[in-house]
């Protein structure tokens, strides 16, 4: 079996005067705070939250 893909994903914009749905997504990838770092897996759920709040992350393959 082939390892998973996994992506770096930091948060580097503030949630503050965004969207609450913005700050959800934020929260659902587990980034809450700035310069906090998460890995996750690579799959297409992840992508489309990352697309979400591309402003505000910077990811790393």
């Amino acid at each position: 079996m082939a390892a998973k893909k996994t992506i770096k994903v930091t948060q580097i914009g503030s949630p503050i005067r965004r969207e609450k749905s913005q700050r959800a997504t934020l929260v659902g990838l587990g980034l809450n705070k700035m310069n906090r770092t998460r890995e996750l897996e690579d799959t297409p759920a992840v992508r489309g939250m990352i697309r979400k709040v591309r402003h505000m992350v910077r990811v790393e393959e």
